[in-house]
């Protein structure tokens, strides 16, 4: 992946997103690693399927919030799924225990992911620079990015590297929430016109929970606004409010790179781009995932 130095960030949403599609599975390895899950099962987590371990693992921050609470910061899952998971987590182990577990789970996957990567200078360097982006973030109105801000760093630069991840991740996601809002597309009917665009096949959003009854009336409703056609395929006008709504989302997300500047954007970017592909090469994430990257 290579990456020009000095490339302009200015007005530039590409960037933007590129930082995104680069954080993005760097983050995302704490709802797939094995040494995450292990630390899951050892505070007392059914770790057969990743639902348990996930609604924990990222709500943690929030401190015990309830299941209102987490499926409005979510936004996509269904109340119901939520609440199968909400507040029975905080049962298993309280917050803080969570978060100590999910620490020890990154620490134990980055190091078998990266090897001797981790100790390296250029993964230092990468650790400085994402945290200063993630230092620079708005949290307000940005509830999951605010929250992860609050913990404090810790010592070890790859860790850092995860917790800049996470924040920078978070904050993008509730600012994309944001744009969803000003859309007019409720939880459900963000997936479905998500699904309509070719995102990602209408079946790997079932994991939110979401009935064939209330997928189908939320089709209905989006073709009344001119949005789908009758097969519920993408109208026109509802690729163009997608396409809205991802600039958008770009636009809400520019502000820490904007004051990374444009060459230490770039420099991160570089960094990157090795621990990327040792994050992909792993076949630990999935090949399709609802967030769409690489294909809106």
């Amino acid at each position: 992946m290579g990456v020009e130095k000095g490339a302009v960030l200015s007005n530039d949403n590409g960037r933007v997103r590129q930082m995104w599609h680069l954080l993005e599975p760097l983050h995302a390895v704490l709802y797939f690693a094995p040494q995450v899950f292990e630390e899951a099962e050892s505070l007392g987590y059914d770790t057969g399927e990743r639902w348990p371990s996930y609604f924990a693992l990222r709500a943690a921050p929030l401190g015990a919030p309830g299941p209102r609470r987490v499926t409005s910061a979510f936004y996509s899952f269904s109340p119901r799924t939520v609440a199968e998971h909400i507040p029975a987590a905080w049962d298993v182990a309280a917050p803080g225990k969570v978060i100590e577990a999910r620490t020890r789970g990154i620490d134990r996957a980055y190091r078998a992911l990266f090897g001797e990567r981790t100790d390296s200078p250029d993964l230092a360097e990468a650790a400085a620079l994402a945290r200063r982006a993630a230092e620079a973030v708005r949290t307000e109105g940005r509830p999951l990015a605010a929250a992860n801000a609050e913990l404090p760093w810790p010592k070890e630069p790859h860790l850092v590297l995860w917790q800049a991840a996470t924040i920078l991740r978070e904050h993008r996601g509730d600012g994309h929430l944001a744009a969803l809002l000003t859309a007019g597309l409720d939880p459900v009917e963000a997936l479905v016109s998500f699904a309509a665009i070719g995102a990602a096949p209408a079946d790997v959003f079932a994991s939110r929970g979401w009935t064939e009854q209330e997928w189908s009336a939320a089709g209905e409703r989006l073709f009344s606004r001119g949005l789908l056609n009758a097969d519920h395929t993408a109208a026109d006008a509802g690729r163009a409010l997608r396409t809205e709504v991802e600039h958008r989302t770009d636009e809400l997300a520019a502000a820490p790179w904007q004051a990374l500047g444009d060459e230490g954007t770039a420099r991160l970017a570089e960094l990157l781009g090795p621990l990327w592909l040792e994050v992909l090469g792993s076949g630990m994430l999935p090949r399709e995932t609802t967030l769409g990257i690489g294909k809106v």
